[in-house]
This record gives C-alpha cells, structure tokens and sequence, in this order.
C-alpha cells in the first residue's frame, strides 16, 4: 500500500516534508531523494506535487524546491569535441 497521497509520491517523500519545519537545505535533499526513485519520471510528476501540496502551503520550503524544479529546463547539448569533431 502506497503511503502517499499521490501517485507520483508512493513512498510519501512529499507528503511528509510538508509536515515538518525544513530548511530550504533540507528540502532540496528530500527532493532530491524523490527525484532519484522511479517516480519523478512520470511526466507531469513535479506539476502534480505543486499543485497537490504547494497550494495548501505555498510558503513552505519544499514549495520553494518544487517551484524551481519545475522552472528547470534540460541543458541543450553542446558541440561535441576531441578527435572526431576535428576529423574529416
């Protein structure tokens, strides 16, 4: 039985930051944790935390954490250097 509210937190990671007092380091361990488990894979996962939790506690740290998380965009790929970039 999952022991969060969500889907995308069955182990309750979320769930239970939101119910302590964290600092903001704290908070970015524990998503950090969350982000490591199969569950952050889901597309939406971040969006679905934010709205679930962020709404009921916006000024909570891991609010802060998952805000930024979501505004994070993938670094687009560079020119690949070394030998086979100079090759021709």
């Amino acid at each position: 039985m999952a022991k969060g509210e969500l889907a995308c937190d069955p182990r309750g990671l979320i769930l239970e930051a939101y119910r302590m007092q964290l600092t903001p380091e704290d908070a970015r361990t524990i998503f950090l944790d969350w982000a490591l488990g199969p569950e952050a894979g889901e597309a939406g996962a971040i969006a679905e935390l934010l709205a679930h939790y962020a709404a009921r506690q916006p000024d909570h740290p891991m609010s802060a954490v998952l805000r930024a998380a979501a505004a994070e965009t993938a670094p687009t790929p560079g020119r690949r250097g070394g030998y086979r970039a100079r090759r021709r």
